[in-house]
This record gives C-alpha cells, structure tokens and sequence, in this order.
C-alpha cells in the first residue's frame, strides 16, 4: 500500500480544530490525475461542501498538464468526492446540525488512486490561534536552547 503524498491543507491545521477524517475517492479527468501525480495540486483554499446527497470539493487547484491538447480541465473546477452513502449522511448531518466545516486536509496516491482526506473541523477563534502561535515559538525556543547547549560541550 503505497502512499504518495502530494498536497497537504496545512493551513487548515491553523484556522481550524480538527476533528474525525474520512478518506475519500474523487472523481477525476485523464488529464487531472495526470496533473496530480506530477505533484500539480494545491489544497491551500479548497473546502468540501454537501449538495444534493453529495460532497463536492471546491476551489481545489489541479494545475492544467503541459502534453494535454487545449481541451484541458479547469484547474479549479468543483470536483465530486466518492463516499458510501452512510458516510456522506452522516457528515452532512454533523455539518448541518452541529456547525462543523468539512475541510481537506491532504491529496495523495494510494494504490494508483488519489484519494482526499476530509476532516470535520470546527474554526478557531483569533486568540486560539494567538496561543498556537506562542506556543510554537517557544517550542522552538527551547529546541533552539537545548541544541546550542549540546554543540558547547564539545
């Protein structure tokens, strides 16, 4: 089972709570997987949104592939994301009822197929991510610190 990781939403992780994930399929052009397996794609301002019993990702960039004719894909076009029914209820009903956004959080290659994780996310409020920020910084203080002590003793 090969995974081939080819973008990730790190912005999700700080504008947002992250909850449960679901891995899910996504129905793609020839030309797209193509794109993505060149490692083309971005989830920076992607997010998932249920229509009509579905969950579609939006906004996701698959860059155009440079050997395709000029019938190409649209490199943000809405793309449909497959999920068995249970799964696509119960998210949209956790959506709906309980204020959660679906987020991606990364696009990879799994068994030849790309595949989408999407997390049920909650967003942060600005102080949350005051206190992530300090909290980082001073981690890497500390790294910073204990590093610059150990090259001393040599």
């Amino acid at each position: 089972m090969a995974l081939k990781t080819v973008a990730t939403n790190r912005k999700a992780y700080h504008n947002y709570n992250i909850g449960d994930s679901v891995e899910a399929g996504i129905a793609l052009t020839g030309t797209e997987i193509k794109s993505i397996r060149a490692g083309r794609a971005s989830l920076s301002d992607a997010y998932v949104r249920p229509e009509a019993g579905e969950l579609w990702l939006m906004n996701a960039h698959i860059a155009r592939y440079e050997a395709a004719s000029y019938l190409s894909h649209e490199p943000r076009r809405r793309r449909k994301l497959l999920l068995h029914r249970k799964q696509i209820d119960s998210l949209t009903s956790q959506v709906v009822e309980k204020g959660f956004t679906l987020v991606p959080l990364k696009l990879y290659i799994k068994d030849s197929l790309a595949k989408v994780e999407v997390a049920l996310a909650r967003g942060k409020k600005l102080y949350d991510k005051r206190e992530a920020i300090a909290r980082h910084e001073t981690e890497r203080e500390m790294e910073r610190a204990i590093k610059r002590k150990g090259q001393g003793r040599r």
